[in-house]
């Protein structure tokens, strides 16, 4: 398995098309959430995915800031059903906070994490900036982390 991190412009189109049916698999069909995934925002993003013999099975998107939020952000963060309870997911987010703070230069990163991983995300050091609300009907969170 390697872990790869482009910029949009230096994805090929094949690997857009895996980024975005990978993304599209897990919220779309498996958390039953209807909305407008491709919003834009990625083509200002950063795009750490690990592949897996050709198949992308995890990846998140680091925007920097401006983009989403006045910090630099995480986000789309997503492992494949088959490959959960490995560890992924958290070698990804160290993956991910790693770069931020190391090549994009940022010392703050926010996300809005789905609630059910607020302990996940706060075992990483972010905290709570928000009550719960509802984004595309699941129960979300705003975070931050502070380096």
């Amino acid at each position: 398995m390697i872990w790869k991190i482009k910029t949009f412009d230096q994805l090929t189109g094949e690997e857009v098309y895996k980024l975005l049916k990978l993304r599209s698999e897990v919220f779309v069909v498996e958390q039953n959430c209807i909305y407008l995934d491709p919003d834009g925002k990625d083509k200002y993003s950063y795009h750490l995915y690990l592949e897996d013999e050709g198949e992308i099975v995890a990846c998140t998107r680091l925007l920097n800031k401006g983009v989403a939020y006045r910090q630099a952000s995480i986000g789309r963060v997503i492992v494949k059903k088959d490959y959960r309870g490995k560890g992924i997911s958290r070698e990804m987010l160290l993956k991910a906070i790693n770069f931020i703070e190391e090549t994009m230069k940022e010392t703050e990163i926010k996300i809005q994490a789905q609630a059910y991983l607020f302990d996940f995300y706060g075992s990483l050091g972010f905290k709570a900036i928000s009550e719960e609300y509802l984004e595309d009907g699941i129960p979300h969170i705003d975070m931050l982390y502070k380096s």
